[in-house]
């Protein structure tokens, strides 16, 4: 995959405005609860300001607060400190009441967009190419479903949201303090251009080392996923330390990766603090002097003092917000530069349905690169009549594999094209297309579920009789009938609880339930016994009837009843049509078992 240029912040924040657009109601939720802190937050110091300059001094009580209460309370010390008391309390339940909806909002908003995002990254996902799939690996789809889309749930639903309230609550503080003396406000205003300063370097840095940090993530974890999917080769070969001692290496690189960033947040927020202090000192000395001068009382210089720590703490904040977020920024990044990826296989806009072909199929001049320059396939071209059977030959790396890809359309040709019923297959819609092939592969592919659900794996809507037709008819149906729990057994991961000759009767049962009109058999069995070839290719034979068949083989037995072959070599078509290439005419059935038990 060639190198991309990184997605600019203007560009990150409008992709994830577009996300977060269908909650938008929760989000102006969210904003309006956080607002309510600011005003919230300005109640805070008023109890102490009554204490110190009403109750122990001698100035009378907030104007607001007269306006609300009897004229008897205003000359009681006694009741000046219960209203004190119960302005504390109030503001306290208030502010609570405030937090808890704030913080159940943000949980549900951030679920269902982390939902969201994941549900359509994962769609997408599956629509990319096998091309992309191949070179990325599973292991960095993985990583970017999981983690990297949880950096928008972060990003909308906390981090966003933190900045903006807490970028009112100072505008907010500044005006208060503003209004109680224009000095201390100006002085405390003075660390916000530092802060900024710092903040735009720290910000950078953190950005570039978290993209470097989470490459390093998602391969730490593709050495744990193909350990572990090839445990049993892994045992066999005895090389637990060595796989043990590469997941331990490459997760050092995690850590060392994590220290760095560390050490770059632990430097931002000692600089931050140390800012933060200064300022704090310079407000105090001026305030103190400014007491002295009796320009400002004792009460409105702690009330001040209480607003300048409502001040900085936001800007501290805000300051460590925007480092945080990096974290979330360049998961969001990642996600959306899959979500970027283009298919290589594009339908249409005018794409025809079909709904179930005759089976005709031609190959015209097709030629096929993954890069451009190596030739897979180059000029094949033949013509497949309905319901006729194909052998395909060739040695390892020919191109029989690839070949089958092009009529899943899970490519499409570099030259040349492909055609069923006389329509190029890219006229077709990609779903129609695909509906039309029953596949069973050399390694059958079964979901950790029951037999039942796997059988019906093509037609979820499948019945129960025709369920166990289809498993008769792939010679499966006694042996699932002898486990304890029949047609209810969870096959385990990727079907390891069954045998080889089992998984590959349930993938026959699968295609004969589908009852497509084109089939494709890829090396069906060569990963089972002789013995159990046989009853393998007794249920092909059935599932063959009436379909259109291509059959790769390395087994000659297997193709002995194909209507044509065709030979493949280095990508090109050396031999085609009805006369078998040399070997397969003349080995009989018996002769092929006994090949096949060397």
């Amino acid at each position: 995959m060639t190198a991309k240029t990184p997605m600019s912040d203007r560009n990150i924040y409008r992709r994830l405005a577009a996300e977060a657009a269908p909650f938008r109601y929760a989000v102006l939720g969210i904003i309006v609860l956080q607002l309510l802190a600011i005003p919230i937050s300005l109640l805070i110091p008023l109890p102490i300001k009554i204490i110190v300059d009403t109750v122990l001094g001698s100035q009378p009580l907030p104007g607001f607060i007269v306006a609300v209460i009897p004229d008897w309370m205003w000359h009681s010390d006694y009741w000046q400190t219960a209203v004190a008391i119960a302005v504390l309390i109030l503001v306290s339940l208030l502010n609570h009441l405030r937090s808890m909806a704030d913080w159940l909002l943000q949980a549900y908003t951030g679920e269902r967009l982390v939902l969201s995002v994941r549900s359509k990254l994962f769609r997408h996902l599956q629509h990319l190419s096998l091309i992309y799939h191949d070179t990325r690996g599973t292991s960095d789809s993985v990583y970017r479903l999981q983690w990297d889309a949880m950096g928008i749930q972060y990003l909308v639903a906390n981090g966003f949201i933190a900045l903006v309230s807490s970028g009112l609550t100072v505008i907010g503080v500044i005006i208060v303090t503003t209004m109680i003396d224009w000095h201390l406000a100006l002085v405390a205003g003075a660390v916000v251009p530092v802060l900024f300063v710092l903040t735009s370097t720290c910000r950078w840095l953190l950005r570039k080392r978290w993209f470097e940090v989470k490459e390093m993530e998602s391969d730490a974890m593709q050495v744990a996923q193909e350990t572990l999917s090839a445990l049993r080769v892994v045992k066999a070969f005895g090389r637990e330390e060595h796989e043990g001692k590469r997941f331990f290496d490459q997760s050092s690189k995690v850590v060392r990766g994590h220290l760095d960033v560390a050490s770059i947040e632990s430097g931002f927020d000692l600089l931050v603090g140390m800012t933060i202090a200064l300022g704090t000192a310079a407000v105090l000395v001026i305030g103190v002097g400014l007491v002295q001068n009796n320009t400002i009382t004792i009460g409105s210089l702690l009330l001040v003092m209480a607003y300048i720590t409502q001040l900085f703490g936001p800007l501290e904040t805000i300051s460590k917000k925007i480092t945080e977020v990096q974290q979330s920024i360049a998961g969001a990044a990642r996600v959306f530069d899959v979500l970027d990826e283009k298919a290589d296989v594009a339908e249409r806009s005018d794409a025809l349905t079909l709904q179930r072909a005759r089976g005709d199929i031609v190959f015209e001049n097709v030629g096929f690169s993954y890069d451009g320059q190596q030739k897979i396939l180059d000029g094949i071209t033949v013509k497949v009549p309905a319901a006729a059977k194909v052998g395909i030959l060739g040695h390892t790396g020919a191109g029989k594999s690839t070949l089958i890809s092009l009529l899943f359309r899970f490519y499409d040709p570099t030259t040349g094209r492909i055609t069923l019923d006389g329509h190029d297959l890219r006229d077709y819609r990609i779903s129609d297309v695909r509906a039309q092939y029953g596949i069973v592969l050399q390694e059958a592919v079964l979901f950790s579920d029951s037999i039942r659900q796997n059988i019906a794996y093509a037609r979820p809507d499948a019945k129960e009789d025709d369920i166990v037709a289809a498993a008769k008819a792939a010679n499966a149906h006694d042996f699932i009938m002898a486990l304890p729990q029949g047609y209810d057994t969870t096959v385990g991961e990727r079907g390891m609880r069954l045998s080889g000759g089992e998984r590959q009767r349930i993938s026959i049962a699968r295609a004969f339930l589908k009852d497509a009109p084109i089939l494709v058999l890829d090396e069906p069995t060569s990963a089972v016994d002789s013995a159990t070839e046989s009853i393998i290719i007794s249920a092909m034979d059935r599932l063959m009837e009436g379909r259109t068949t291509f059959m790769i083989a390395h087994r000659l037995s297997t193709l002995r009843d194909c209507d044509m072959w065709l030979e493949l070599d280095h990508g090109r078509l050396v031999n085609s049509g009805t006369v078998p290439p040399r070997g397969v005419r003349a080995e009989t059935h018996e002769e092929s078992l006994i090949a096949g038990a060397r």
